[in-house]
């Protein structure tokens, strides 16, 4: 009969150490991937923090040709202050709305350069348009980045037992960063 309780009691020490071990591997993995989803949001937010510095030196330049188009200028202040508060707010929706205002701004704003020929040859305009299309090619990237992990992250979330154990810790699904409706419109061209 000793021998029978010494066996069960090891079946039941192993039984519990190898659950301790499920939850404590489960958890860390988790802690893992939401330290992923945070240090991808953060390229995210460095990538919109370098459009949104850019943008005032290629607005001066535009400015100094085309001075009567203050519709545009005071749009893009507005949009960059937008985004800029979303942005010190950690705002998901506000973020991705400033950043959509903030894109329709600037689509304006090189519709004003077509009409200034000299405007378009300019030295710095030119190297100011190729550092913000650079800067609009590395946040399309952090975008994916941070999706994929968000995408990792709810995908192992939502899965049994790992949801019961994000639930206990604390580990919610994030929010993807989306485009706007308006901007997945085709757009028009007319010649």
């Amino acid at each position: 009969m000793k021998k029978t309780g010494w066996i069960i009691f090891g079946v039941v020490l192993l039984l519990i150490v190898m659950a301790v071990s499920a939850f404590v591997g489960t958890y860390n993995n988790l802690q893992l991937m939401d330290e992923n989803v945070n240090s991808k949001w953060a390229q995210v937010e460095n990538q919109l923090k370098r459009r949104n510095d850019l943008i005032p030196n290629l607005v001066a330049t535009v400015k100094g040709y085309a001075s009567h188009e203050k519709e545009v200028f005071s749009n893009i202040a507005d949009a960059r202050a937008k985004l800029g508060g979303a942005m010190n707010n950690n705002d998901m929706k506000g973020i991705q709305q400033g950043n959509s205002d903030l894109s329709n701004a600037l689509s304006r704003l090189l519709l004003v350069v077509e009409r200034y020929p000299d405007l378009k040859a300019d030295k710095q305009f030119i190297n100011l348009q190729d550092e913000l299309a650079g800067t609009e090619n590395r946040l399309a990237v952090a975008r994916k980045d941070y999706n994929d992990s968000v995408q990792q992250l709810n995908a192992r979330i939502r899965t049994f037992p790992t949801s019961i154990i994000a639930g206990i810790i604390g580990i919610k699904a994030r929010e993807y960063f989306n485009t706007p409706e308006a901007e997945r419109k085709v757009p028009q061209v007319q010649f």
